[in-house]
């Protein structure tokens, strides 16, 4: 019953994440899920930034015990071992992940190291995503594989026209679909680790 419940706070973090999606831009007077990204609700001086940190430590805590569940569900399953793992380091990694400034700021110069660095840890982020799914595809059955293979395509393609819309994003122009790209993005993450979950849960 631990391990199942430790799998459950994998589904439980993933539906944690959506609720911070929907209670940051409520407390954020102007801001527009479809144009703007996830990290302007955690930026330098944004009105939600100290609500964002709360509710993500909540997150943090959920994946971690994920992680510690899948785990503990390899059975002598080096690879599920890698997965668990991954998920641990990547849930830690992202913890400390440096906030960016508002748009206005970057656009007009304003930018700081920090800024520099919220573009790496969104790469290193991204790179042990891919671990993820890649070790938890090969872990488990062939359907599950052809799943994880379609969830890396729309990465692909969504991200794809993310990186593009983030360029005007630093010029302050308009991205009218920027949002849209990036939690397109996200939900087919949460897909993933939610459907993995369900999958060690049958286990």
């Amino acid at each position: 019953m631990a391990r199942k419940s430790l799998l459950i706070c994998g589904i439980v973090a993933m539906l944690w994440y959506v609720a911070m999606n929907i209670l940051g831009p409520m407390q954020y007077p102007g801001y527009d899920s479809v144009t703007q990204t996830v990290s302007e609700l955690s930026a330098i001086n944004s009105p939600t930034r100290k609500l964002w940190i709360v509710l993500g430590i909540f997150y943090f805590l959920l994946f971690i015990a994920f992680g510690v569940g899948t785990w503990l569900s390899a059975h002598g399953n080096r690879i599920l071992k890698v997965v668990g793992a991954v998920i641990v380091v990547d849930a830690i990694f992202t913890a400390f992940w440096p906030p960016m400034h508002q748009r206005e700021v970057i656009a007009s110069g304003g930018g700081t190291l920090s800024d520099t660095l919220h573009v790496v840890w969104a790469f290193v982020h991204l790179a042990l995503m891919l671990a993820m799914i890649g070790f938890g595809a090969s872990a488990l059955n062939k359907g599950f594989r052809v799943f994880s293979v379609v969830i890396v395509i729309i990465f692909m393609v969504f991200g794809f026209l993310t990186t593009i819309d983030s360029r005007a994003l630093q010029a302050n122009l308009p991205t009218p679909y920027l949002g849209i790209w990036e939690r397109i993005n996200i939900g087919a993450y949460m897909l993933w680790v939610i459907m993995f979950a369900l999958k060690l849960l049958k286990r």
